[in-house]
């Protein structure tokens, strides 16, 4: 006769739950906070290169990001959960995708459509189906158009003293904005050097107008203008590594994409080499590696299977490669990566494997 015990212990052992049934330790707080580490480096390159400026856009946008998802999370009643670090990357993100020295109410403006428009209305973290930094900065870059042009020169150059940078000419900026004439800045009135981008002198000029360019300090962040997640190219891959050596990412979307970058690239600057920029010129300028490895990887907006993931990469080369050569703007990254998460479920469909167990039905004999 079976004891109560047993009873129990049968019980126990036919008992069922739903999965996960084994667990990896992670979770989504680590995951973030992990990530939101690994772009300390390139933030704090770009400080280093504007200074308090790029402080002062990385400062606004985090603590904006994390203040308005709090809100939007305590008017609807939801427990507030801006301690696992999605808001905070989010506005990281953001961060360094703007230039330097952005005024603090367009930073704002950028950290409330990232956090409400774009996350919060698909019903909150994991089910945006847009890249929500990513989206900020288009609208910023449609709804400001002149403040998001504006880059900054950086302090480790000489352009504020020759007026030159790669041997094209600088434009020097009062405390109003207004651009100084020529042999008319004295050193008190001037309050900002901006200059045009590598791929925005590319755009205008051609290789000639970057060919003084030095890519190694492109490639390390030395002299380099443009969104502060453009600084430094080495900085973002360091963190980038560490992520795919901790399982965060996987190679397949980073390489595919800068791989496609670097193909195409070849192929025009072999067709054009007046025209077009080489590999190594388009991968080290630019937004590619923090797309790339920061913002095409995101776990809700990309592809879940390799396969997929493969094709996502390619289609963000691609598309990046098609709006810098001949489209309006010099930079397609964004829009790649955006135009790309609108293509994920269908991505998705069609290249999830077959589960373990099934078998491809076979088609069906035609009737005689």
């Amino acid at each position: 006769m079976s004891t109560e015990k047993d009873k129990n212990a049968r019980s126990y052992l036919l008992a069922v739950s739903s999965s996960p049934h084994a667990h990896s330790g992670e979770s989504t707080s680590r995951i973030m906070w992990t990530v939101f580490c690994c772009l300390v480096p390139a933030a704090a390159v770009g400080v280093y290169a504007f200074g308090l400026a790029a402080l002062s856009v990385i400062l606004f946008t985090t603590l904006g990001a994390m203040f308005f998802e709090a809100g939007i999370q305590k008017l609807t009643g939801q427990k507030v959960r801006i301690s696992d670090g999605s808001a905070a990357l989010t506005g990281l993100l953001l961060a360094l995708n703007l230039p330097a020295g952005s005024p603090w109410w367009m930073c704002l403006t950028g950290s409330l459509v990232a956090v409400i428009l774009a996350k919060a209305v698909f019903g909150g973290l994991g089910q945006n189906p847009f890249n929500p930094a990513l989206t900020a900065r288009v609208f910023l870059l449609l709804a400001f158009a002149g403040p998001m042009t504006k880059w900054l020169v950086p302090r480790t150059t000489d352009a504020a003293s020759t007026g030159l940078l790669w041997g094209q000419k600088v434009s020097f900026l009062d405390a109003g904005g207004k651009m100084i004439a020529d042999g008319l800045a004295s050193p008190g009135s001037v309050d900002a050097v901006t200059a045009a981008t590598p791929l925005g002198l590319l755009k205008e000029g051609g290789t000639e107008a970057v060919s003084q360019m030095p890519l190694l300090d492109a490639f390390l962040g030395n002299a380099i203008g443009g969104s502060l997640g453009e600084v430094s190219a080495a900085a973002l891959l360091l963190g980038a590594i560490f992520l795919l050596i901790r399982g965060y990412i996987t190679w397949h979307i980073p390489v595919s994409f800068m791989a496609t970058v670097a193909i195409f690239a070849a192929i025009t600057n072999a067709v054009d080499p007046a025209r077009y920029a080489g590999p190594v010129f388009n991968l080290v300028t630019g937004g590619v590696v923090i797309g790339a490895c920061f913002m095409a990887t995101d776990y809700v907006t990309s592809p879940m299977f390799a396969k997929g993931k493969i094709i996502f990469g390619i289609g963000c080369g691609m598309i990046t490669m098609l709006i810098r050569l001949w489209a309006g703007y010099p930079e397609g990254v964004s829009f790649s990566i955006l135009l790309m998460n609108a293509l994920t479920p269908i991505i998705d469909r069609y290249t999830a494997p077959m589960p373990f167990g099934f078998r491809k039905p076979e088609p069906a004999e035609e009737k005689s």
